[in-house]
């Protein structure tokens, strides 16, 4: 990385090498049976520059000739956006934990094992149900170094468990699961096997819905599927700045129920959304979105907020070595005093999403 920069730094008024790299082991399961067991490693490099005013940008996937990365930057820069931000100089990250070296030591076995207690658990109580499941575990290192003595590195563990059921009644089709993560081992099944029988028991009785308003109980999962992307898409900066996001303009303002707050947080520990700094080298922060019900903040890379006349947030993501772009960490929705079991209790007749 450090040859790279040099390299870089003699062609460009700024550069930036991101680096990360992954091991991954997924075991997976369908038709309720072990099909295939995975060892995938992959590492990716990438190269960002500023050159006359410009951004060039090349990646690989192989540590091998850094000066046709250097080349193939200076030839994109051409026809690159202009710049209108710094690379981040050196800074002080939180001390956010989210690497167990526990993980690694996990063995396939156990996983086959954990992969097995999960489906076993589901038909033992429906017998007919066909299953998918997954259990997996990877460990990923980032790296960044830039022209201004911005440097951070950080490693981080994945563990998850996850299962999908399908039920088929006559013309009917049920679809249950549930899944977990953690930058922890996961070696119990349970609290995802009880989340899919409470499913099942629910929906155990086929019922004719009517068609008129309804309560409706949206779970966490309900949640992120029909409601988070949205979200995302308005709080996202590059969105907003673009005039495009309906609540871009309501800044300070009251827009949604005043029960309502969420965040974008990446600093708790040991969760696979969380980090000590995002794919720029800007340092993590815990971010309020709508504090009882008003718009108080929206998301930004380092680009999209020079021409915000704003600063980042710390959320520049990169999905592996992409050119950064506004992305959230973790949403998280403050909770409620009342719980799911009340809700369904409560509600005479609705819908569970």
């Amino acid at each position: 990385m450090e040859n790279i920069l040099a390299q870089a730094k003699k062609v460009a008024e700024e550069a930036e090498v991101y680096m990360v790299s992954a091991e991954e082991i997924p075991v997976q399961f369908e038709a309720n049976r072990l099909k295939h067991i995975q060892s995938k490693q992959s590492t990716g490099i990438a190269l960002r520059i500023v050159r006359q005013g410009k951004i060039g940008y090349a990646s690989a996937t192989e540590l091998g000739d850094s000066q046709s990365l250097v080349n193939m930057a200076m030839e994109t820069a051409q026809f690159g956006m202009p710049a209108h931000f710094e690379f981040p100089s050196p800074a002080s990250y939180p001390k956010v934990k989210v690497f167990d070296p526990n993980i690694e030591s996990v063995s396939i076995d156990e996983m086959v094992k954990l992969g097995e207690e999960l489906i076993a658990t589901v038909i033992s109580h429906t017998p007919d149900i066909v299953c998918q499941a997954q259990v997996i575990k990877s460990i990923v290192s980032v790296s960044i170094l830039n022209s201004r003595g911005g440097q951070a590195n950080y490693r981080i563990s994945i563990f998850g468990l996850s299962i999908e059921g399908t039920l088929i009644r006559d013309t009917d089709m049920l679809f249950v699961g549930e899944s977990q993560s953690s930058c922890h081992p996961l070696l119990e099944s349970r609290a995802v096997t009880e989340e899919v029988l409470q499913q099942l028991e629910l929906a155990k009785n086929r019922a004719s819905v009517p068609s008129q308003p309804l309560p409706v109980i949206f779970t966490p999962h309900g949640v992120a599927s029909a409601l988070i992307s949205p979200l995302m898409a308005a709080f996202n900066g590059k969105i907003v700045f673009e005039g495009a996001s309906p609540i871009g303009n309501k800044l300070g303002q009251l827009v949604f129920d005043e029960k309502l707050w969420l965040w974008d947080d990446p600093t708790i520990d040991y969760r696979p959304q969380s980090r000590p700094c995002d794919g720029e080298g800007v340092p993590s922060q815990r971010t309020p979105l709508v504090k009882q019900g008003t718009v108080a903040n929206f998301l930004y890379d380092l680009q999209t907020a020079a021409l915000a006349h704003t600063r980042s947030t710390g959320n520049g993501g990169r999905n592996r070595g992409g050119l950064p772009s506004p992305s959230p960490s973790a949403f998280i929705i403050a909770p409620g005093a009342t719980a799911f079991d009340e809700m369904v209790k409560d509600m005479k007749e609705g819908l569970v999403i």
